[in-house]
């Protein structure tokens, strides 16, 4: 399966989308009311009867720009992450006015100096590949798809690193919580469940809060998957994440109203999932690559069940034995 790397656009501006738009009337008469109450959008205010071109005054109304310049994307990752240019200067050991200089397209940044302000920006590995294209220089990070060739030696180590989470169940995903690649125990998890969920690339996220997914087979509710996806809320503010925000917001409809009130009884979530010998306890833990080069290797997260007693180990590797004829989990 290819895992294509998305780059993120957060910026509202669509392909022919003018930059400003220009409303001109000779008859219109509009109250500036709305004008004070947005303090955005100004309103034409003209003297009914008169035609001449005098008598009308022109409203220019900014819209949101995507940015394109290295000074540009500069001026947004830091307006994003919410720092002035005075702290962004102290903290790249910058002089205020050399950055803004850099902002305005006033002065050219040499590598180094993208390099640095990514660093003390901390952008997302994919948008400083951008930044530094936006700047004239090769990208610093690789952007290649997870079943190239220059991937296979790290793709045959996660291989081997699932299976040997044998009998437990394990799985890698992308960035968007889409299903890479999984060991044979991990079909525990979906069998049973709606098959409309199961085409690819079958995602993980949706899997565990759809009402026929992970809750029709086991006790998991949607509630369980609360906290992953308010982390991947806020890494997708973060990261400027479009594609992130558009996923979470549709899992978002599956979680109740109110988060819950009782109080906890066990030190992690943990589910009970139904399997052809009765009942296994489960928990999740979550891990993802420490240092990547890359920006689809950067994306990609080990998400491994493990037993909550030794009753479900038991029964895990009594499952494990039966599945070994069993065709491989689906990709």
């Amino acid at each position: 399966m290819t895992v294509k790397a998305q780059v993120p656009r957060p910026w509202s501006t669509r392909p022919g989308e003018p930059n400003a738009l220009e409303a001109r009337s000779s008859h219109a008469q509009v109250s500036g009311r709305a004008s004070r109450e947005t303090g955005r959008v100004g309103y034409v205010r003209c003297n009914a009867g008169l035609r001449t071109p005098a008598n009308f005054t022109r409203v220019v109304v900014q819209t949101e720009q995507e940015p394109q310049t290295a000074g540009e994307l500069i001026r947004f990752w830091r307006t994003r992450r919410g720092v002035s240019q005075l702290e962004l200067s102290l903290d790249a050991n910058v002089s205020t006015k050399h950055l803004s200089f850099v902002e305005t397209g006033r002065s050219s940044p040499s590598r180094q100096l993208l390099v640095h302000l990514a660093q003390q920006l901390d952008l997302p590995i994919t948008e400083r590949n951008r930044l530094l294209l936006a700047g004239g220089f090769a990208p610093p990070y690789l952007e290649l798809p997870y079943d190239g060739d220059v991937m296979q030696p790290l793709r045959e180590s996660l291989e081997r690193l699932l299976e040997a989470h044998e009998p437990n169940p394990a799985l890698i995903v992308d960035g968007l919580w889409n299903l890479i690649q999984s060991n044979r125990a991990a079909s525990l998890l979906w069998e049973g469940v709606d098959p409309e969920l199961l085409g690819p690339p079958i995602n993980m996220l949706r899997l565990g809060v759809h009402p026929g997914g992970l809750p029709k087979i086991s006790s998991m509710t949607a509630a369980c998957n609360a906290p992953l996806i308010h982390r991947l809320k806020r890494r997708s503010r973060e990261d400027a994440d479009p594609a992130l925000a558009e996923l979470v917001e549709d899992v978002e409809a599956y979680l109740p109203g109110e988060p819950p009130t009782n109080p906890a009884t066990e030190p992690v979530v943990s589910l009970r999932l139904q399997t052809p010998l009765g009942e296994v306890k489960l928990f999740t833990v979550i891990a993802t690559l420490g240092a990547p080069l890359d920006v689809t290797a950067a994306n990609l997260a080990i998400e491994t069940f493990l037993p909550m007693d030794p009753e479900s180990a038991a029964r895990l590797a009594e499952l494990s034995d039966l599945s070994r004829s069993a065709p491989p989990a689906p990709r």
